[in-house]
């Protein structure tokens, strides 16, 4: 029985079946290295290319031969050992002995995201390096591991975002085997795993599905590069080729998440949108596999039909990742207001994004110099994923400094407290929990000269809206890669052991007070600096007071808390304990809303009023 399935796939009875797309051409052969003859393949309906071969020897390489003589790899191709020109490589992805056979996947309401990238997170930069630290980024609480794209691009250093064989991890990070494990071991550990992946655009070096059919359209236009066809003729086998693509990564290397890079750059005016079929796809996946799955998208439209019900007339996303979030507390930390920040300053901006999931909700927006979004009042929680720093925040600053090159020691301590006790789904960078000081820098290795000239001219450009000065790296001198791997020795010493911890108790505190699951939050403001994050209960209330200010915040709690007799406190960044500059708060406070309470410059504090029942009882 054929497997039905686009590139080469081994069948339940050995032999191995090869399917392409290629209405470009009028004949395909399989050409199998090591054989002089190629093989005829068969045309079938919708331009398709079928042959089936006898069994054959595990890591045999193939080309696809066209008509014009043109030997070019596997547009589905599962391995690519030598590279984005070189042969592909059959894989039997169904052969691994995996032992998460009970694994049911997480909530978001529970999720704690952490993002790394393979190639700098460990000296090694691969797929089996990375699983003796899953132990440690357990013990953190961080929830689920988030790899930046893997799938196979030119050279040995790449963000990921300039794939070309969407299907095939990347060969200098490890043989798909090795990525299974990972994920195999992460699950061991109790954690999920997405991955990053990129529809809206592929990028040009080692690019060959043009030579096959009508992937990209010159009808619409991206930064990055061509649009993909998702909507003009031929466009249906092109979905099916990405939709096959997500499959893949969910049920033969058992992800658990995709997050959906910039949507925003996806073109579709069908009725049926590729991002609705895609979470259809998802959602009969996540039934059958009895796990689940969740559609994560990068988008800056702040447009909330992106989340809503199908039945709505929205695309049914799991979530979103929320820009206004980062760009109002990192405009409140560093006082930046160049470029896009100009549209953020003061609490404002980060009250209104704490109790709707954004800012921009349709009024005018001075960097755009238009109106822009629309409103997102009435949405969970969960659907909005949130960070005061990533790969794109950190990686397209001109030097690509991370937080702890802006801002002091406190400012990372009050960071990390509003990403990780807002109401949304906390989204850690690497390094961020230890206030890793190294840069995270755009890195590349093309091997088109031209490219690498295009790509030094167009960094350069793309910094002179923020008026940063600062010269920007070489992409492609390898020392720019260097510059950007972790120093996890950092976390031994201080201040990064204590920034460490406090990340540790956080996520403690998150996790004991289901903040996740919260379904009500109180927001005010309070002065010109200060926020008031209020989780009502039953029983009582947690509350968060947090001081952006420059100076200590005198907060009257009596003008916005109901009389209670004593508090707790939970936690306070300003005190010695976390290295700060202010004397301790007694641990209980008596008849607080008539004292009230006093904040140090940059510093929260958490109070409640019961304790909570522990976890499980």
């Amino acid at each position: 029985m054929n497997s039905n399935r686009l590139g080469a796939n081994r069948l339940s009875d050995g032999k191995w079946e090869f399917l392409v797309w290629a209405p470009n051409v009028r004949s395909v052969c399989l050409q199998l290295c090591g054989q002089e003859l190629p093989i005829p393949m068969e045309a079938a309906s919708y331009a398709y290319y079928r042959t089936t071969v006898e069994e054959l020897e595990p890591g045999t390489e193939y080309f696809y031969r066209l008509d014009d003589g043109r030997k070019l790899p596997d547009p589905t191709s599962r391995f690519q050992p030598q590279g984005v020109h070189g042969p592909s490589q059959i894989v039997d992805l169904s052969d691994f002995p995996w032992t998460d056979r009970s694994w049911k996947g997480r909530d978001l309401e529970s999720s704690v995201f952490y993002e790394l990238h393979v190639g700098v997170y460990t000296r090694e930069g691969t797929f089996n390096a990375l699983i003796p630290h899953l132990k440690e980024l357990k013990a953190l609480g961080v929830t689920t591991i988030e790899l930046m794209p893997i799938a196979q691009f030119p050279g040995s250093r790449n963000w990921g975002y300039d794939g070309v064989f969407p299907f095939a991890p990347q060969n200098t990070y490890g043989d798909p085997q090795s990525l299974q494990r990972l994920v195999d071991s992460a699950h061991a550990y109790g954690l999920s795993m997405a991955l990053d992946v990129v529809y809206n655009h592929l990028g040009p070096e080692g690019n060959y599905l043009s030579a096959f059919g009508q992937y990209f359209t010159d009808r619409y236009h991206t930064p990055w590069g061509q649009a993909v066809n998702f909507d003009g003729p031929g466009s249906d086998e092109v979905r099916r080729f990405f939709i096959e693509n997500a499959m893949c990564w969910l049920e033969d290397y058992h992800f658990d998440a995709l997050r959906l890079d910039a949507v925003h750059g996806i073109f579709d005016f069908s009725a049926d949108h590729f991002l609705a079929e895609l979470k259809s796809a998802a959602a009969e996946l996540s039934l059958r596999l009895g796990r689940q799955i969740h559609m994560i998208a990068e988008s800056d439209l702040n447009d909330v039909r992106l989340l809503r019900d199908s039945e709505c007339g929205g695309f049914n996303l799991d979530a979103q990742w929320s820009d206004d979030f980062h760009h109002s507390v990192h405009t409140l930390l560093t006082k930046e207001n160049q470029g896009y920040y100009v549209d953020f300053g003061g609490t404002t901006p980060l009250a209104a994004t704490l109790r709707d999931g954004w800012y921009y909700r349709g009024q005018y927006s001075e960097s755009r110099k238009r109106r822009h979004g629309n409103s997102a009042q009435g949405m969970a929680a969960t659907k909005f994923v949130v960070c005061n720093q990533n790969h794109d925040q950190v990686g397209n600053r001109a030097a690509g400094e991370r937080l702890s090159e802006l801002i002091k020691f406190e400012g990372l301590k009050l960071a990390a407290g509003i990403t990780l006790l807002s109401p949304f789904v906390p989204f850690l960078f690497m390094g961020e929990e230890y206030g890793e000081t190294a840069p995270f820098q755009y890195f590349i290795s093309h091997g088109d000269p031209n490219l690498v000239e295009a790509v030094r001219r167009g960094r350069s450009e793309e910094f002179a809206a923020f008026g940063w000065q600062d010269r920007v790296p070489d992409p492609q001198d390898e020392q720019t890669f260097l510059r950007s791997h972790l120093d996890h020795a950092a976390k031994e010493s201080e201040p990064h052991q204590t920034l460490y911890r406090l990340y540790q108790r956080l996520l403690q505190i998150r996790l004991q007070f289901k903040l996740g699951s919260r379904r009500e939050r109180i927001v005010r403001e309070l002065g010109e600096s200060s926020i008031l994050l209020i989780y009502p209960d039953e029983v009582g209330e947690l509350v968060v007071l947090f001081n952006f200010g420059d100076g200590n915040a005198k907060l009257k709690a009596r003008e916005f808390l109901e009389f209670k007799d004593e508090w707790r406190v939970l936690l306070y960044s300003g005190d010695g304990s976390w290295a700060g500059p202010a004397p301790n708060l007694p641990a209980r406070l008596q008849c607080l809303s008539a004292s009230g309470i006093e904040l140090s410059a940059h510093s929260f504090v958490i109070l409640n009023t019961h304790r909570p029942q522990a976890e499980g009882a």
